[in-house]
């Protein structure tokens, strides 16, 4: 029998080879070994991360942590975090492995008890859900944790970590399926746009202007302590505020059920202590141990902060900062 192999042939046979080969490997991309199906999460709406997942992520994360915390070494938990606790835990282990260099005498091994996640259905990247848990330390707060990542390969990462009062966890709004609403960091639906709250709070704090936040022990009453300690004798002290939105610090916000957001966002803080002549300036073995330069006659201590806020629907309404988890990352002596 004889083929027909004209020009006109070969050129079909191979548009079906190819039409034939990219739905083949569309089909191979989109299962995984376990068979199930791996859209792009860059445009389909998914949930950030399964039950089974952000649980087995918050353990992983419990056992690194515990890890990095007895032997002060920042190592053994820099896969599992990242953002402004990353920024916190690494500065905290770093200072402790050099007054430390032993491991740490006070270790005890941090235990997370009855976690709830809350995870959002999501376009796009970051996947993140957040991870409400009880603990062995702090009191009866609630430990709220946000975990991030950027790829199907990378692991999920804490990105955020606040000490919210039993009363005071925010109630998020769900589907019937029980998956969040991720709300953008640039809505307008809100008092405050997410984009903008690390800079903005950093502005009413350097200030104190504008009615965008609500009195409190974060806002009005930090404010109120910084100027009490301003002016001490043989000391005074100047404080600059920024704010931190880049990468892994950006905010992050879900839909509460009574239509706001509960709004994830950190900060930096710098605080300059000048003496007077012939005054010392006391540090710590901990800001020794994380300074740069000679305390002479001034003393800059550098600081990250990550805040959890509730930020209400509509204009008008006073932006509620329910807790802030605050670290020293570094400090420079003059």
């Amino acid at each position: 029998m004889s083929r027909d192999r004209s020009p006109r042939r070969l050129r079909r046979l191979r548009r079906i080879d190819r039409r034939v080969l990219i739905a083949a490997s569309a089909t191979a991309l989109s299962l995984t070994a376990s068979g199930c199906v791996v859209v792009h999460g860059e445009r389909e709406v998914l949930p950030s991360a399964t039950r089974a997942e952000a649980a087995r992520a918050l353990e992983e994360f419990t056992s690194a942590y515990n890890a990095a915390d007895k032997a002060y070494d920042s190592s053994l938990d820099a896969d599992y975090v990242t953002g402004a606790l990353g920024d916190i835990d690494s500065a905290r282990l770093k200072a402790g492995s050099v007054t430390h260099p032993d491991g740490n005498p006070a270790h005890t091994p941090l235990e997370l008890s009855d976690p709830e996640f809350t995870i959002p259905k999501k376009a796009g990247w970051p996947r993140w859900f957040i991870a409400d848990a009880t603990a062995n330390k702090g009191g009866s707060a609630h430990w709220l944790f946000v975990f991030t990542r950027d790829g199907l390969d990378e692991p999920f990462q804490a990105a955020y970590l606040t000490l919210v009062p039993p009363d005071d966890v925010p109630r998020f709004k769900t589907d019937q399926d029980g998956w969040a609403e991720e709300i953008p960091a640039n809505s307008a639906q809100l008092a405050v746009s997410p984009k903008d709250l690390s800079q903005d709070y950093a502005r009413y704090l350097d200030d104190g202007e504008g009615e965008a936040f609500a009195d409190g022990a974060h806002t009005s009453g930090w404010r109120a302590q910084r100027q009490k300690d301003a002016s001490k004798p043989g000391r005074a002290t100047q404080y600059i505020d920024e704010s931190l939105t880049g990468g892994d610090h950006a905010p992050l916000a879900l839909r509460t059920a009574d239509g706001g957001a509960a709004v994830f966002f950190a900060t930096r803080h710098y605080q300059k202590q000048t003496a007077a002549t012939g005054t010392a300036l006391p540090t710590t073995p901990s800001i020794e141990a994380l300074m740069t330069g000679e305390v002479k006659q001034s003393l800059t201590l550098e600081y990250v902060s990550n805040e959890i806020a509730l930020d209400p629907a509509g204009n008008g309404g006073r932006v509620t900062v329910l807790s802030r988890i605050q670290g020293l990352t570094a400090a420079k002596g003059e």
